[in-house]
């Protein structure tokens, strides 16, 4: 269930940054509210920056698209409005995210009409992982046959990650960005 909370339990830093804060939110990206609170710890925020430059990197096996589908459907169900929220303004467009896919992503079925087989067959992994923290013989092929041997991979690495990040978001009671909503906001 979505969190309304209007504070954060820890709260964000503000600026005036200092060097080594700046440094470190120069290495996670825009000063949203979360990157603000691991910066708190600049040699946290520098470890998680190193595994998000690898992820939002073409280095990655998981085209933007494939990575998009996994985080936006894990924040969702994970019910982080936060995570969603952000991911949804900044990169919806670039994954070619349409309004009934993105319905779908937040309160949809894989078997929706809105997916190829392709877009389906990382769906319904992040929904089997997300249901029994496992996959099926079938769902497995699928997944390899949609994304290959290394994407799969990188998929459970990157669905594993979003559920930490959605827990903490969530736990934090991170309030939503300006101009973004939830993924079962009106």
């Amino acid at each position: 269930m979505p969190l309304k909370s209007k504070q954060a339990r820890i709260a964000p830093l503000e600026p005036p940054f200092d060097a080594e804060t700046t440094a470190a939110l120069g290495q996670l990206g825009p000063p949203i509210q979360l990157f603000r609170v691991w910066a708190r710890r600049p040699e946290l925020a520098k470890g998680i920056s190193g595994w998000g430059r690898y992820y939002f990197s073409r280095d990655s096996a998981l085209t933007v698209r494939q990575r998009e589908l996994v985080i936006h459907r894990t924040t969702a169900r994970c019910g982080a409005d936060y995570e969603w929220g952000v991911h949804v303004a900044t990169f919806a467009a670039k994954a070619g995210f349409d309004e009934p896919q993105l319905r779908s992503l937040a309160t949809g079925s894989p078997a929706d009409a809105c997916w190829d087989a392709a877009d389906r067959a990382v769906l319904t992994a992040v929904d089997e992982l997300h249901a029994t923290s496992d996959l099926g013989d079938g769902t497995w092929a699928d997944l390899v046959a949609a994304a290959g041997e290394d994407g799969a991979l990188d998929l459970l690495l990157v669905c594993g990650w979003y559920h930490a990040i959605s827990f903490t978001v969530r736990a934090l009671r991170l309030p939503l960005e300006p101009g973004t909503t939830g993924p079962n906001s009106p």
